[in-house]
């Protein structure tokens, strides 16, 4: 995959905003444990970069999914891992099945604001009793009259505290695990809807991630996403750009992890001689450099499948894989070589240790990514 002058273009306007508009504010707003999300999304909208792969009906751009990947990637310059994921769920977690199964008039309710930044969303699976195993959510929607009554909780909801509206995925009637859930859009005012905690975690600091009650909790059957019956399903389409992009976001994020290394090793001092000056330092950093790459190449190949229409369930979940991996083993190792300063809150190095270790449980767990891997590799044609 070629970037274009067009990607290298969107990759400079969020590199600029970054610059401008996030690094300087990320030291208090991991302090504060929240960013302003309404104040940054309407900054991204206005530039255009809500909505890349949207219909254009809806304020979007109609981009093929590279322009995502470009986009997540440039999101590493930020200096912590929160402010991206916030705007990965916005843009390529709580929008994808909306913008492809939603009606038109759930499209302009939901999608264009979210495009614009004039709202933001979030995506409710995860409950306390089900993350990774989607199917055992136990959160209901029953008919009653022409709305949805809604009931149950949803937790690890990265936005929640912020959002105007949430895509929930919920049982909307008994049967099989995998075909009785559908999507149901959910304005966060809504009676009956409770922030009830805000989650406290290593990592990640300025993402707020909330505990969602809902609690009988009305809204028409017109806000049903796509087919009810297919909620399931929608969101394992879901899944595949949620874990392209999370892959395509680390890349940044571990190639400045291994520069700033490379930069103080430099100027560290140690026996009379720099850090730097060592050949197991260079050999380690030039093993996890390549690792990136790799990382890289295959995140690229992904992409190029899935513009070209090809299911990539395994190769996203191979990139999800590879990516949450290289974001333990590249901040701990070029941690090491940061001596005590490494162990210090206030550096990048350390920020993306704790960062960095969700991504081997969010958005499914490694051992749910080798899950899917293996199936895939058992299913080949000619194997039994």
């Amino acid at each position: 995959m070629q970037f274009t002058h067009e990607h290298e273009e969107i990759k400079r306007t969020l590199k600029r905003f970054i610059d401008d508009e996030i690094n300087p504010h990320v030291d208090e707003w991991e302090a504060a444990e929240a960013f302003p999300a309404h104040e940054v999304f309407k900054k991204l909208g206005d530039l255009g970069l809500l909505g890349l792969t949207k219909p254009t009906d809806y304020g979007g751009m109609a981009l093929d999914y590279s322009y995502s990947v470009a986009m997540a990637e440039t999101l590493g310059h930020c200096d912590c891992g929160a402010i991206p994921m916030a705007v990965g769920v916005q843009t390529d977690m709580a929008t994808p099945a909306l913008a492809r199964f939603g009606t038109d008039a759930l499209r302009r309710e939901f999608l264009a604001p979210a495009i614009s930044g004039h709202a933001v969303g979030c995506i409710g699976v995860s409950e306390p009793g089900a993350g990774s195993d989607v199917a055992s959510i136990k959160t209901t929607a029953k008919k009653d009259g022409g709305d949805y009554v809604i009931n149950g909780g949803k937790m690890w909801i990265t936005n929640s505290l912020q959002a105007d509206w949430m895509c929930v995925l919920a049982n909307t009637s008994e049967g099989a695990a995998h075909k009785n859930k559908s999507l149901i859009m959910v304005p966060m005012n809504s009676p009956g809807v409770e922030r009830a905690k805000k989650i406290r975690k290593i990592g990640m600091m300025a993402s707020d991630t909330g505990l969602i009650h809902f609690d009988s909790v009305r809204v028409p059957q017109r806000n049903l996403v796509g087919q009810e019956g297919m909620g399931f399903t929608y969101q394992m389409m879901q899944f595949q750009e949620e874990r392209l992009w999370a892959a395509a976001n680390a890349i940044q994020g571990l190639t400045s992890c291994i520069e700033e290394t490379i930069v103080y090793t430099r100027e560290r001092q140690i026996f009379g001689r720099s850090v730097l000056d060592n050949q197991v330092v260079h050999f380690r950093l030039a093993e996890l450099k390549t690792e990136i790459e790799s990382l890289r190449a295959l995140v690229y190949m992904a992409t190029e499948k899935y513009i070209a229409g090809q299911d990539v369930t395994e190769w996203a979940s191979m990139a999800k894989l590879k990516s949450s991996r290289l974001l333990r083993t590249v901040p701990d190792g070029c941690m090491q070589y940061w001596g005590g300063m490494g162990y210090t809150w206030d550096n990048r190095v350390s920020r993306m240790y704790r960062d960095g270790r969700l991504a081997s449980i969010a958005g499914g767990a490694d051992e749910v990514m080798l899950g899917i891997i293996s199936k895939c590799m058992h299913t080949l044609p000619g194997k039994r």
